[in-house]
């Protein structure tokens, strides 16, 4: 099968007055239709850089990224884009929020403002599109962001910290929310995140990244031997220890906290 997304020997630097700071090096891997990859590594690493890099938001200065056998530029795949913040807008309902990018890309017609329903529906909004964001749980507007990016029905979906302005417990919840959504909708992400019980219980792989410039130090497959493979599961799976205990001893190793 042909991957969905190729990296080749990409680097980045920031540049300033200052001078040049490296960021990322060398890095390489590809992501395959259907995979959900988690991205982990030291703070200030260039974790959501390497997202930005990706999404196309900041060229590469050298290596070269493809997107179903093309070149970034040459492209037409379709990306979704889940940021720390919901972004909703408090000045729109939760169903017009959920237009909005719809609205943006002139994609709006009775087809697509009945497919926003049926994803409100389906992931249990449907009561609440006409409230505004703030009477809404953190969690209900982390569902709602979701469903604005796919409702886009994007290829790659990029998700940097969705679920990091959350309290624990709501986290954990959201996160077997969007993690089932997602493998529901059979959609393509990479997951940047700090945790690494969340990398665990969401990804099929966890690419651990060194601190700046980074690298890739490892690659670890995830699999778990599970009837109902779902975020929660895992975390109660005996795998999910040694899972664990083997990204925190790479990034150990490293150096780092």
């Amino acid at each position: 099968m042909e991957p969905l997304l190729e990296l080749k020997h990409v680097s980045y630097s920031y540049h300033t007055p200052e001078g040049e700071t490296a960021a990322l090096k060398n890095i390489t891997f590809s992501v395959a239709p259907g995979e959900f990859t988690a991205i982990v590594g030291p703070s200030g690493c260039g974790k959501s850089t390497l997202l930005s890099v990706i999404a196309g938001l900041i060229p590469a200065e050298s290596g070269d990224i493809f997107f179903n056998g093309r070149p970034l530029k040459e492209s037409s795949t379709n990306i979704g884009y889940m940021l720390q913040q919901d972004q909703l807008f408090e000045w729109r309902n939760i169903y017009h929020n959920v237009l909005l990018g719809l609205e943006i890309q002139h994609m709006l017609t009775a087809k697509t403002k009945q497919y926003a329903k049926d994803l409100l529906k389906t992931y249990g909004l449907e009561q609440f599109e006409n409230s505004r964001p703030s009477e809404l749980s953190g969690g209900m507007r982390q569902r709602a962001a979701l469903i604005r990016t796919l409702i886009l029905e994007p290829e790659l979906l990029l998700l940097d910290e969705p679920f990091s302005a959350l309290d624990y417990q709501t986290r954990l919840s959201v996160g077997d929310d969007i993690g089932q959504i997602i493998r529901r909708e059979k959609r393509t992400a990479i997951l940047v995140t700090h945790d690494l019980s969340e990398a665990v219980s969401l990804a099929d792989r966890v690419i651990v990244l060194t601190k700046r410039p980074a690298i890739i130090r490892q690659t670890i497959p995830v699999f778990f031997d599970l009837d109902n493979d779902t975020p929660l599961n895992r975390r109660n799976a005996p795998e999910f220890k040694y899972y664990f205990n083997q990204i925190w001893k790479e990034l150990n190793d490293d150096g780092s906290d």
